[in-house]
């Protein structure tokens, strides 16, 4: 790590725990955390979810473990019904995606409102990739639109989730080039990059993270990334918008905390996340599975949620999955 981002990094940590400390020496968790994932297991979310848990034992950061556990029902409906109602929010705390925002727009008889939870911390952005099987024969974006068109419907998306990332992409790629890809949901992106691998499905968007296994085997090839700007894991990998669409999209990677949460309870945890974001072990997962962003919390990240959610609204109701 270079010297300016270790300082990058250090200054961070500093200004964070002046900001917090007060709060923080107010509140000590008494038991063992529940640690919610919104995804199922092998994904992304669940793979962040278990290093930021090792992370946080190797390290000695947290008086109590904290203990994984996969609620991926409903498109993370379960997850959240589960932190909405948690009878101890000072000691639940949630990994979440964007379904943390399509989720409650297409469920509302959920009466989740995600401005109640508590902003602990987003530490990171995830991008998307768009994938095939090697044994496809397509090797370019352009080469994978003529055979997706040619196929119709016959051409099938395996992705995570209903009306959520990887269906909010898919239905971007059928209306804007005119394509008729089935999507077949799942319930975590692990369970998508292995049907992939093994040819049960023909494309998919997972995140690098997901994917990657595959790629190294050779397996899989991607072929488009849905970001601003190449990614530096794939410098020979075309943008969208190099295919003449302006079209980007990211997921959030937050800590989420439950509603009631107490403000010295959301100071320990906000500060527990920023050291974890700040260890060299999560500095080198962000570079080496192609995340972005810097981390986030309190009122900044309330103010992304709301904007984001709002975004996702706007995208939902345009697909129609939402009047």
């Amino acid at each position: 790590m270079s010297f300016a981002r270790k300082l990058t990094f250090g200054i961070v940590a500093l200004l964070t725990s002046l900001a917090i400390g007060t709060a923080h020496a107010d509140f000590e968790p008494t038991k063992p955390i529940d640690f919610v994932i919104m995804a199922g297991k092998g994904g992304g979310a669940d793979k962040m979810a278990r290093l930021m848990q090792s992370i946080v034992e190797k390290e000695g950061l947290a008086s109590r473990p904290l203990v994984p556990v996969n609620k991926s029902g409903g498109s993370g409906a379960e997850a959240l019904v589960a932190l909405n109602s948690a009878t101890d929010p000072d000691h639940t705390i949630m990994v979440t995606l964007n379904s943390f925002f399509t989720t409650p727009l297409r469920q509302p008889g959920l009466g989740i409102d995600i401005m109640t939870f508590a902003p602990i911390g987003r530490m990171a952005e995830d991008t998307f990739v768009l994938w095939v099987h090697k044994n496809e024969g397509v090797n370019s974006f352009e080469e994978f639109l003529a055979e997706a068109k040619a196929r119709g419907s016959g051409w099938v998306m395996g992705g995570t989730g209903s009306a959520q990332e990887d269906q909010i992409i898919t239905d971007f790629l059928n209306d804007t080039f005119d394509l008729e890809i089935k999507y077949i949901p799942y319930k975590g992106g692990g369970a998508v990059a292995k049907d992939l691998a093994g040819e049960q499905i023909d494309s998919s968007v997972n995140n690098p993270s997901e994917a990657l296994g595959f790629y190294e085997s050779g397996d899989v090839i991607p072929l488009v990334a849905f970001t601003s700007e190449r990614l530096p894991m794939f410098p020979d990998v075309p943008t969208l918008a190099e295919a003449g669409e302006d079209f980007a999209y990211y997921m959030q990677r937050a800590v989420v905390g439950a509603p009631g949460m107490t403000d010295e309870a959301l100071a320990y945890y906000t500060n527990l996340f920023a050291e974890v974001y700040n260890s060299e072990e999560w500095q080198k997962y962000k570079s080496d599975k192609s995340l972005l962003g810097e981390y986030t919390s309190g009122d900044d990240l309330a103010d992304y949620w709301q904007t984001q959610r709002d975004r996702h609204e706007t995208i939902l109701k345009a697909s129609g999955a939402i009047n």
